[in-house]
């Protein structure tokens, strides 16, 4: 392998990362509108969570379909949105977790949801990444 050679693995790679990364961006900030509007109708933190992850997966799916990882194998949408809810459930168990315990164990967190939403997305991102590129969209 020459080095020019893993430069430029190195940099598409980099740069898949970053568009990864804009679309969590994104994905952030429909999870945690989805998660207010699920406190505004009353859910406990624990139980908007879960639509709100689900939002922001379906979201951060479509987006790194069309972006981050075009040119990826096609297949169908149905099977690909199915892959990528799998291949990343790990990586939302990280982010639920992490989430979660912030909001149940430190002040500031419980008074302020997003930065628990935060944290837990950050936690996820690397897994999900890999996940993603390896396992979902292959070939991108």
């Amino acid at each position: 392998m020459t080095v020019g050679l893993l430069d430029s693995r190195l940099g598409r790679l980099g740069v898949q990362f970053g568009k990864f990364g804009l679309v969590g961006i994104v994905g952030l900030l429909v999870d945690m509108a989805v998660l207010y509007a699920g406190l505004a109708l009353g859910l406990e933190f624990f139980a908007a969570r879960i639509p709100s992850f689900l939002a922001a997966a379906t979201t951060t799916w479509a987006l790194n379909r069309a972006f981050t990882f075009k040119g990826a194998a096609d297949e169908p949408l149905h099977r690909q949105w199915a892959k990528f809810i799998a291949a990343n459930a790990f990586g939302g168990v990280v982010n639920y977790a992490v989430s979660v315990g912030l909001e149940a164990n430190v002040g500031v967190v419980g008074a302020h949801p997003f930065l628990a939403v935060a944290a837990g997305s950050i936690a996820g991102m690397l897994f999900n990444f890999a996940a993603s590129k390896h396992l979902v969209f292959k070939g991108a």
